[in-house]
């Protein structure tokens, strides 16, 4: 009896991944896609990634494609900044580019960490 009761203690702990999208407020919508901090990515920042990936990537539907342009997104943020010429069209500033690169960042990590190890190991 005891031990049926701990285990029900412990399946309802939150997973590592349940609890780094608690911190990063990070959801998923079937239709609207991921949601930080109550933004909705691609209603709101898809076309500032367009610009950045070098238009390769154009939502933030697919992860593994935020997290394979990643690269080519912080050298073009950290040259836009270093240069201070801002586009102007998509009302680029240091601090929204800054916010932007820690976004990038955090995604990328969430699915390093978590989305990623579900891929392989479902092959």
């Amino acid at each position: 009896m005891f031990n049926k009761l701990t285990s029900l203690f412990k399946n309802s702990e939150p997973s590592a991944e349940q609890l780094f999208k608690e911190q990063h407020q990070i959801q998923y919508d079937e239709i609207q896609g991921y949601i930080v901090a109550g933004v909705v990515l691609n209603d709101m920042l898809s076309a500032r990634l367009n610009y950045f990936s070098n238009r390769r990537v154009s939502s933030f539907n697919d992860l593994g494609a935020v997290y394979n342009a990643g690269m080519i997104i912080n050298e073009k943020i950290d040259l836009e900044i270093a240069r201070q010429n801002f586009n102007i069209e998509l009302g680029n500033t240091a601090e929204n580019l800054q916010d932007f690169k820690q976004l990038i960042q955090v995604l990328s990590e969430y699915y390093r960490n978590f989305l990623r190890e579900h891929k392989k190991k479902g092959r």
